[in-house]
């Protein structure tokens, strides 16, 4: 059942978009644990594999223990079932031998790509309820909510 969309003050009242962040969350949860079930790794596993896919300049064990709050030693096991499972591969890229850049693997993009694909019709068809003006506000939205975070 779809909720009405509120109108006036209602659409910018703090409870409805808890309400529908929470909901969107554990839909997406809900994927994303479905997918470590099917590939034999930890929802902490797609966590990291998502951080090292978008991650803006080459991911580091380290960045990653940082983004993701885990010990060195949780990063090492999720690497390792991540490498096993063929998802990543580590190299060492730069002068400095010590730094180890991780590195999403193609076949890797394409398993997450046909599992992830309802999600992406789901987002294509709501996206098309909307002007492009509307999409420019959303996504301002988004990358404004992400930033709070981050902080």
């Amino acid at each position: 059942m779809k909720d009405p969309v509120p109108d006036g003050s209602a659409a910018t009242d703090l409870v409805a978009f808890a309400v529908q962040l929470r909901r969107m969350n554990g839909e997406i949860n809900r994927l994303v644990h479905a997918f470590a079930a099917g590939h034999e790794l930890h929802a902490t596993d797609v966590q990291a594999l998502g951080a090292i896919l978008d991650a803006q300049e080459p991911m580091t064990p380290g960045r990653l223990r940082a983004h993701l709050g885990l010990t060195s030693g949780a990063v090492t096991a999720c690497l390792d079932r991540l490498e096993r499972a063929g998802h990543i591969r580590r190299s060492r890229e730069s002068q400095d031998r010590r730094v180890v850049h991780l590195h999403y693997e193609a076949s890797a993009r394409a398993a997450a790509r046909a599992f992830f694909q309802p999600l992406a019709v789901a987002t294509e068809s709501a996206r098309g309820r909307f002007s492009a003006e509307e999409l420019a506000v959303v996504l301002r939205f988004l990358t404004a909510l992400n930033e709070e975070l981050a902080e």
